[in-house]
């Protein structure tokens, strides 16, 4: 059966752009049965960007409460916390030692961290970069190569890692025989990357996200701050350039946006575009909010969910840790 894997890093609330460009594809195909689905929070990766504890503590719930809410369906699929499956840590310290050096400082954050150093008068290049940053990559190589997953949806600015992932198990396998399988990246072209309240794209980073489950009042007042231009009501207007139709058109149905569309010609004022787009949203949003809020009630809940898929994921993990351990030599030692 093919083995499927996505991370989902817990640094921050989730937001509309994380729904329509990872989120949902990923629920939808949580239900296919011909498919192992590992789906995991990536919390020690979470470690690299942020050292603020409660935040993390957090996003943990908010993730996977996030998840739980839209369906993902965990009788169909594996889900567990990255921090409840000790053999990925010792995993990655076994490729590691022979993953090349010259590899990671391709990585392409940090060469952006090094080049930002650059730019300051100082020119320290390793100022700020830890070795969590520059030694990241080696980590998702293991959270992939540990459950054999073939196939890996990322966003096309995570191909490079699972190209390193491949060259980090060929070389691997090239040392001590065929162990890994080699996995490829599925990148969807059609996943939406959502414009955020000022223009620029939709990122926890710009500060401009609207959060997927913000209370029905605080999510009224996001969607009047979205950014618009000065083109009074009558006028036809691009929906091509518009931030709110970019949103609608992410969650709406081929006929309601053309239905959309035809409006934009027409003309139509911003003020109750902006009425319409949040009682969209706010229709398709408020039951899984409901349920989300619940099951940020409940974290004992879904303490218990990841448990038992983390005992799952684990009758992979510890034999083939186990046969990992004997190819490159730690075995008992009155086995030759």
């Amino acid at each position: 059966m093919e083995i499927t894997l996505t991370g989902i890093t817990t640094t921050g609330t989730p937001h509309l752009g994380n729904y329509v460009g990872a989120i949902l594809p990923a629920i939808e195909a949580s239900r296919r049965k011909d498919v192992q689905s590992f789906y995991f929070l990536a919390d020690y990766h979470a470690l690299v960007k942020c050292q603020d504890p409660a935040l993390v503590h957090r996003s943990r719930l908010e993730v996977a409460a996030t998840w739980l809410a839209l369906g993902l369906d965990v009788e169909n699929v594996i889900f567990y916390a990255q921090t409840d499956i000790p053999e990925i840590l010792e995993l990655t310290w076994i490729i590691t030692c022979v993953t090349a050096k010259g590899l990671m400082n391709r990585a392409h954050a940090y060469k952006a961290a090094v080049a930002e150093n650059m730019a300051d008068p100082d020119k320290d290049p390793d100022k700020g970069v830890t070795m969590g940053l520059f030694c990241y990559p080696i980590l998702m190589a293991a959270d992939i190569l540990m459950f054999k997953a073939s196939k890996v949806p990322v966003g096309k600015d995570q191909t490079q890692h699972l190209e390193m992932a491949r060259d980090i198990a060929a070389r691997f396998n090239h040392l001590y025989g065929e162990h890994f399988v080699l996995p490829e990246a599925v990148v969807d072209e059609r996943a939406s990357v959502l414009v955020g309240l000022d223009g620029r794209k939709m990122s926890k980073s710009y500060g401009n996200t609207i959060p997927l489950f913000e209370p029905e009042k605080a999510l009224r007042k996001l969607v009047m701050r979205i950014k618009t231009n000065s083109l009074p009501p009558e006028a036809p207007k691009d929906p091509g350039t518009c931030t709110l139709f970019q949103i609608y058109q992410a969650f709406a149905t081929v006929a309601e946006t053309a239905a959309l569309r035809e409006r934009y010609a027409q003309g139509i004022a911003w003020g109750e575009m902006k009425q319409m787009l949040f009682e969209y949203l706010n229709g398709r949003l408020s039951e899984p909010r409901q349920r989300y809020q619940e099951l940020m009630q409940a974290p004992d809940h879904i303490e218990q969910i990841l448990k038992r898929g983390a005992v799952r994921a684990r009758e992979y993990s510890m034999p083939f840790l186990e046969e990992l351990r004997r190819a490159v030599g730690i075995q008992p030692l009155g086995h030759g």
